[in-house]
C-alpha cells in the first residue's frame, strides 16, 4: 500500500499543473459541470427526438441522471467520509508541493473522484444507447478529459480518479441494463434496420449534432481563457 500511495504520488506529481496561465484557466473552465450544460441539453434533445412515446422518454432521461445521482452518492456521501483520503491540495504531506490554480483546494477528502466517476457513469450509458462508434468514443475521450482536469488542478490522485473511472462505467452499464430490460416492456418495435439510424433507433445526424455542440463547447473554452484571469 505504501509504494502504490508512493506511485499515485510520483506521477500527480508529473500530471499536476504547468507554467502556462492559459492551461490554467483552460482546465479550470473545463473541469466546471456548467461548461457542459449545452452538451446535458442537446443529449436530452436527442433523447426526445429519437423516442416514440413519452414513457421511453423519461425512461432514458431518468436513467441517465441515476447514473449521475448514483455515482454522486457513491462517492461524496458514502466513500469520502469513510475512507477519509486527504485531497492532494490538502494532505499535510505534500500539499505545499502541489500546484493550485486560483487557490482552489475544494474539500478536505477526495477518495474517490465523483468528477470521473459521473462523467464515465454517462459516458458509458450514453455509448449503449445510441450506440454510435464515434459519438462512445467522443464521450470516453470527454470524461477522460475531466478526470485530467482533476489531476492537473491537484485536486484529486490518479488513485482517486481510476477508481472514479472503474466505478462510473459500472454504473453506467448497469443502470443501462436496467433500462434494457424495462424498455423491452414498454416497447412494442425494437428493430431498426435502415443505415439513417443505429442499431438502437438514433439518428445519425443527431449525433453528428452532439459531435458538432461538444466541438463548439472546446473551442468557445480553448480561447475563454485568452480573456478570463484566473486569480
Amino acid at each position: 500500500m505504501e509504494e502504490l500511495v508512493k506511485l499515485d504520488q510520483t506521477i500527480l506529481s508529473f500530471l499536476n499543473g504547468s507554467d502556462s496561465l492559459y492551461v490554467d484557466g483552460l482546465m479550470m473552465l473545463l473541469t466546471n459541470a456548467l461548461v457542459w450544460i449545452p452538451l446535458y441539453l442537446v443529449l436530452i434533445f436527442v433523447i426526445i427526438k429519437n423516442n416514440e412515446t413519452m414513457p421511453q422518454i423519461l425512461l432514458a432521461i431518468g436513467a441517465a441522471v441515476a447514473c449521475v445521482l448514483l455515482t454522486a452518492i457513491a462517492a461524496d456521501v458514502l466513500a469520502k467520509p469513510y475512507f477519509e483520503r486527504w485531497r492532494p491540495t490538502n494532505d499535510p504531506i505534500i500539499k505545499y508541493g502541489i500546484d493550485t490554480v486560483g487557490g482552489i483546494r475544494e474539500n478536505n477528502f477526495g477518495f474517490f473522484s465523483a468528477h470521473a466517476a459521473n462523467t464515465m457513469g454517462i459516458a458509458v450509458f450514453v455509448s449503449l444507447l445510441f450506440r454510435s462508434r464515434m459519438l462512445s468514443w467522443l464521450m470516453v475521450l470527454w470524461s477522460l478529459l475531466n478526470g485530467y482536469t482533476r489531476l492537473y488542478l491537484g485536486v484529486h490522485y490518479p488513485g482517486d480518479v481510476i477508481v472514479g473511472f472503474l466505478f462510473g462505467a459500472l454504473v453506467g452499464f448497469l443502470t443501462y441494463m436496467t433500462y434494457k430490460k424495462i424498455y423491452v416492456k414498454i416497447s412494442t418495435n425494437m428493430n431498426y434496420v435502415s443505415s439513417q439510424y443505429t442499431s438502437t433507433g438514433y439518428n445519425h445526424s443527431d449525433i453528428h449534432l452532439i459531435f458538432n455542440v461538444m466541438m463548439f463547447i472546446l473551442l468557445v473554452a480553448s480561447i475563454a481563457p485568452l480573456f478570463i484571469s484566473i486569480t
